[in-house]
């Protein structure tokens, strides 16, 4: 797997040409990892790795392993674009599979993630695109906020920051959290569900908490 990257000036476009390979896949979410940290967008990276494995993996399955492909990242200055250039032009089936399927489900994935995805036909294959819309600045605020008190409770509980690049590792970090917080609440004479409402609340309104 080679690598171009454009990141002065702007807009930064990151090239990853590779062959679809099962084996791949780690380095390509290596890769996209490092190049949205050095652009600043580490609130992404969960996101974008999880489309790109998405994404080449089903290259992987329905184009043929050992295809040749491209991954591009195009981050612009509210959002971040994700391709995948592919030779083949057979577009995503909108598949819906059963709670016990174990298929059928990368088209959910990629709307769920994603604010916009869709299909662009070339002479030769096709694009994959989704876009990812880029936090507000208040919002990289609070995340940023939020990812040290993750990591400075995780070590309180025993845990390490390294850790909470897992999803499973966060969400559990993040209950127990929640769950300190609500026992605090309590025992201060205060209702967590009027607290937990009034969050909730300014969270949908994008509003500040003073």
């Amino acid at each position: 797997m080679h690598r171009y990257s454009v990141t002065d000036p702007q807009p930064r476009r990151c090239i990853l040409p590779f062959t679809a390979e099962p084996l791949q896949l780690a380095g390509l979410r290596r890769t996209v990892r490092a190049e949205l940290a050095a652009w600043g967008m580490r609130t992404l990276v969960e996101e974008a790795q999880l489309i790109t494995t998405e994404l080449a993996s089903n290259v992987i399955k329905h184009v043929g392993q050992g295809t040749a492909a491209t991954l591009v990242l195009d981050a612009e200055a509210d959002q971040l674009r994700v391709e995948l250039h592919d030779s083949s032009h057979k577009e995503p089936q909108s598949l819906h599979p059963t709670s016990e399927e174990e298929s059928g489900r990368g088209l959910q994935l990629l709307t769920g993630l994603s604010a916009a995805w869709g299909t662009t036909r070339k002479a030769v294959g096709k694009v994959v695109w989704c876009e990812l819309p880029l936090p507000s600045d208040e919002s990289r605020r609070r995340i940023q906020r939020a990812t040290a008190l993750m990591e400075t409770y995780g070590r309180t509980i025993g845990g390490s920051a390294a850790r909470l690049i897992h999803r499973p590792a966060l969400e559990e970090s993040a209950t127990s959290l929640i769950l300190d917080l609500l026992h605090w609440l309590t025992s201060h004479g205060l209702d967590p569900d009027d607290i937990l409402d009034r969050a909730q609340t300014h969270f949908e309104s994008g509003s500040e908490i003073a």
